[in-house]
């Protein structure tokens, strides 16, 4: 009888022992999947049994030993959502390992200086890594959703958005690149009007807002951005009109046909900075942070006017006779 035990003990040791070597054996074999990569989306609020038989529907795994792996070591309930690029000779435990990390498939989304927010929005809704959760939103129920707090600019989000190279993993709302995009220009924003000059003629972080868009607009150039700074602060302390042509373009919308008419100067809008004083209600762009570093430390100059010189740089100057002239010159350059 004692015999008869140790031996159902040790067929029981070896069982366990096989059954242990096995599951080890099977949890680092890598798995031949047929071609370099296959993706695998995790659905939010999906349990690592979910996720194990969406993995087993793509990939050559069996869901069960999935789940009693992820068991064994206690990260059953560790699974994150997202998509997965899963390559070719991974092993279970590598992906499990994949899936209880997080080690998302992460996309990429620029968005440039100068472009307008209806421009950044019609890029985020034509990825196709990013679910459009906003796209029936009007802009203002939008910015109510990202919890933007601007004051005048409640409905309107022109400017509010910082342009960069953002990273987010594939599947991500609209509304969440939205959000990290706001959030980091408020961080800007309020680190350049931490830094700003004494006397600059501007009341309120928004306010730098809307110069800063007007300079990102003026000149592609960043050495010559405190300059045009300069000029419109100069301006701005006088009481001159700003007289910038990208607000006027901004006010004329989509009736804009890339040639600015001298009837266009003369119609007023609320953007038409050569019939109205002082800076436009809003933002026309979305400036970078050197736009928003310039409209808040201007370069010292006397010069009140400039002019492109054809270049993509610009000629000041202090007196209306010295920039007529600098207009004559420029302008028969230009016409050949």
């Amino acid at each position: 009888m004692l015999k008869l035990i140790k031996a159902l003990i040790f067929l029981v040791f070896l069982t366990l022992a096989g059954i242990t070597g096995g599951l080890y054996w099977y949890a680092h074999h890598p798995l031949a999947l047929g071609r370099d990569t296959v993706d695998l989306t995790v659905p939010r609020g999906a349990s690592m049994r979910a996720a194990a038989r969406l993995a087993g529907a793509a990939l050559p795994v069996i869901p069960e030993i999935l789940v009693l792996l992820s068991r064994l070591d206690g990260r059953d309930t560790r699974i994150k959502a997202g998509s997965y690029e899963i390559a070719n000779g991974i092993t279970p435990q590598e992906l499990i390992d994949k899936l209880t990390r997080g080690d998302v498939t992460l996309q990429e989304l620029t968005i440039p200086e100068g472009w307008t927010f209806r421009q950044f929005r019609a890029a985020l809704q034509a990825h196709p890594g990013i679910r459009r959760d906003g796209a029936w939103l009007d802009d203002a129920e939008l910015l109510r959703r990202i919890q933007a707090q601007e004051g005048g600019s409640a409905t309107h989000p022109e400017g509010l958005f910082f342009p960069d190279t953002y990273l987010f993993a594939k599947g991500s709302d609209e509304s969440e690149v939205l959000r990290r995009a706001y959030r980091a220009m408020q961080r800007r924003l309020a680190a350049a009007w931490q830094d700003r000059a004494a006397g600059v003629p501007l009341a309120t972080p928004y306010q730098a807002l809307v110069l800063a868009s007007i300079i990102e607009k003026e000149t592609g150039k960043a050495g010559e951005r405190p300059l045009i700074a300069g000029v419109f602060v100069n301006r701005l302390t006088r009481g001159m009109l700003l007289q910038t042509d990208p607000t006027v373009i901004y006010g004329m919308g989509e009736r804009f046909d890339g040639n600015l008419r001298r009837r266009d100067l003369l119609a007023d809008t609320p953007y038409n900075t050569y019939t109205r004083a002082g800076l436009p209600p809003t933002p026309i762009a979305l400036p970078g942070e050197a736009a928003l570093r310039a409209a808040l430390n201007p370069a010292r100059t006397e010069a009140v006017y400039f002019v492109a010189r054809g270049d993509g740089s610009h000629e000041f100057s202090a007196t209306l006779e010295a920039h007529n002239r600098a207009v004559n010159r420029f302008q028969r350059r230009q016409g050949g």
